[in-house]
Parts: C-alpha cells; structure tokens; sequence
C-alpha cells in the first residue's frame, strides 16, 4: 500500500471543479479522487517501471492545487506546447522527465511516462512516451521499493 507524505491541504470539489474551469482541462474522475485524497506529494514507496528498454525511475513528487511549489497548475503552462494534445504532467522523477496523466480520449485516465531527452519537435509525436498504466490507482498499486540485491 502506497503512503503519500507530505501531501498538502485538503481540496473540495468545487475547489478542483474551479481548477478545471480556469486551466481549461477536464481531470478524469479518479484523479480527482487522488486530489481529495491527497492533494499532491511524495510517495513511499516511490519506484516505478518504466520499459524494458528504458529501465525504471523515481517518482520525485506529485503536484498538487493551491499555494505549494510543485503546483499543478504552473507545472501544466511549462508544459503546455511540450505535451502532447490531451496529456498533463501530474508528477515528476529527479531526471526533470514528467509523469502524465491522459485527460482526452483515446487516453483519457492513462499514465504515461514522457521522456525530456527524447523530446521530438512536434509535441504531439508520442515516441517519447511510455504507458505506465490504464488509470491512477493502478499506477500507484505499481510503485515499488527499490531493493538492492
């Protein structure tokens, strides 16, 4: 079972619902109930796959809604013309690579893993993404301790 720490103040749902209407984005219903759970965070345990070929990584934190430093809402303007159509950075590993969240159809509620080093000219171009998982709870029933052999 996943532990979140130092998550932040708790948020309503008239409070995520406004997010929505000022960022222009539609968050998938069990994101939001990450949001109302936690609001943000780091993870414990906190290691995740990302591909064969790719190996595995940290989840550093995961952005929250309000007056923090990893917020939401300015993580996605950083993003806004780097991502493709559709996708927003929900959490990051130390690398500066994004952990996003689909929040359009055909990849509405998945998480995938975006790849600064591999980031190609069109934003839309998703050779530098990875799938992670069909929604967020099943991302984080995935995250692992790293054991060192």
């Amino acid at each position: 079972m996943v532990r979140i720490e130092n998550s932040h103040n708790k948020l309503s749902l008239e409070v995520i619902e406004q997010f929505e209407t000022e960022n222009n984005v539609k968050l998938t219903e069990k994101y939001k109930g990450f949001l109302l759970k936690w609001n943000g965070g780091t993870p414990e345990p906190s290691v995740f796959d990302i591909s064969d070929e790719q190996g595995k990584s940290v989840l550093n934190v995961f952005n929250g809604i309000g007056d923090m430093y990893d917020n939401l809402e300015k993580v996605i303007d950083i993003y806004e013309y780097r991502l493709p159509d559709g996708f927003i950075p929900i959490a990051d590993d130390p690398a500066g690579n994004a952990i996003c969240l689909g929040t359009k159809a055909p990849y509405m509620d998945n998480i995938y893993f975006w790849d600064h080093e591999q980031e190609p000219e069109n934003p839309d171009d998703m050779s530098n993404m990875y799938f992670l998982a069909n929604d967020i709870n099943e991302f984080l029933e995935k995250l692992y301790e790293d054991v060192e052999e």
